[in-house]
């Protein structure tokens, strides 16, 4: 009986032991990601789809280091104490073997912070703060998409020829719409001295009074506006500046506002003109995005969105770090990180070591009305590598590792 309990408890602790695994010793390489899905729809819907379509390709092709790749998703609610949760649960009881994600600011500062001093890689793939790779940098942290310095810069050469003396400005407040803001402002001065911000509107998330800000912005009387409102807010604040004569004769500058998830909706209530990053999907006639594209209408019988590039360029940025690590362990797989350079339908990018931040670029235009529907015209590719700060500049703004 004693050798019969004592063979029971041996197989007890293979068993408990193999579910304990990490990922890289099961049949699967475990990825975890998090994102804010049933609060930034528009966007994360085609983002999953994009993360989809690189498992499947990853997968097709043989996977990395022998072994499947295997996405394991939660939702964090676009809250940051949900979304720490959420990692938490990704690396002790899924055993990921490190993360991946995140769509607003203030989520992917918190999964930034965590993952310091989990001492995990964390490959931050939409939030757009310039803090995650600048002020509030660590070693384990890297930012794919362009930050809203790098998006901001890419609009100021032409909001600089313009020489419009008064601008207004409105934004989301919280992380984001006041690091788009600080930015542009801090980079027309530079370019204009004499330029004045006669009026200024930030709004809750998600909640703007879109009639009263309107209204605000008119009675300044502005000669130009930067917005970085996006989704449900930046389509009322058309609506109802267009109603109230706020963009007569006056320039628009937003961010994000040529992307399809949230140029789309507007469909003839585009405003003609504006200048905007974002992603004109259906004139980019590079290799690399021909490829992609025949791949995900193939799929999903559908046209992608940004968030669909974000969501396949992420996973490409993690499957191509395994495989210059060729191992799961941290230290080797962050020496990966620096430095890395992968394709993506954009192009190649390459994760800077001074700052962990990708060159990942963006397209820059103005919007206009064709056939009922919304368009960018006169639109340009800017390398993300040419709207960055001086390293000397990045070496003051980001903390010692």
């Amino acid at each position: 009986m004693l050798t019969r309990n004592r063979l029971l408890a041996g197989v007890s602790a293979i068993v408990a032991a193999s579910l304990a695994l990490p990922a890289a010793a099961q049949d699967t390489i475990k990825i975890g990601e998090l994102n804010s899905y049933k609060i930034f729809a528009a966007f994360l819907e085609p983002y999953k789809k994009g993360w989809e379509l690189a498992v499947e390709e990853v997968n097709a092709a043989g996977g990395v280091l022998g072994k499947k790749v295997e996405i394991v998703s939660r939702d964090d609610n676009g809250n940051p104490a949900d979304a720490v949760r959420a990692a938490e649960e990704l690396l002790s009881r899924e055993k990921v073997a490190f993360l991946i994600g995140t769509f607003p600011s203030n989520v992917g500062l918190a999964v930034a912070d965590f993952a310091k001093q989990r001492k995990t890689l964390f490959i931050a793939a939409e939030p757009l703060t310039d803090k995650i790779v600048w002020d509030a940098g660590n070693a384990y942290t890297f930012r794919l998409r362009a930050s809203t310095y790098m998006q901001t810069a890419m609009l100021i050469p032409d909001a600089a020829k313009l020489k419009k003396k008064r601008w207004a400005v409105v934004y989301p407040n919280y992380e984001y719409g006041q690091s788009a803001t600080a930015a542009f402002k801090k980079l027309l001065k530079e370019k204009q001295p004499d330029v004045e911000f006669v009026a200024e509107q930030a709004s809750p998330l998600g909640k703007i009074d879109a009639g009263a800000v309107a209204q605000a912005l008119a009675d300044a009387k502005p000669d130009a506006i930067f917005s970085s409102l996006f989704g449900p807010d930046l389509a009322k604040f058309v609506r109802e500046g267009t109603q109230r004569g706020l963009f007569k004769g006056v320039e628009v500058f937003n961010l994000l506002a040529g992307e399809p998830e949230y140029l789309d909706p507007l469909k003839e209530e585009t405003p003609d003109g504006w200048y905007v990053t974002g992603y004109p999907w259906s004139e980019i006639k590079t290799p690399e995005h021909a490829k992609f594209l025949a791949a995900y209408q193939a799929k999903f019988k559908d046209y992608p969105r940004l968030g669909s590039i974000v969501g396949y360029s992420t996973v490409m940025s993690a499957v191509a770090a395994i495989r210059k690590a060729g191992s799961l362990d941290q230290d080797k797989l962050i020496a990966a990180m620096a430095g890395l350079t992968h394709s993506t339908p954009f192009g190649e990018i390459t994760y800077r070591p001074l700052d962990h931040q990708s060159t990942m670029g963006a397209y820059v235009g103005r919007l206009g009305v064709k056939d009922g529907k919304g368009y960018m015209k006169d639109w340009r590719f800017v390398d993300g590598k040419d709207a960055l700060p001086s390293d000397e500049e990045v070496k003051k703004m980001r903390p010692a590792n």
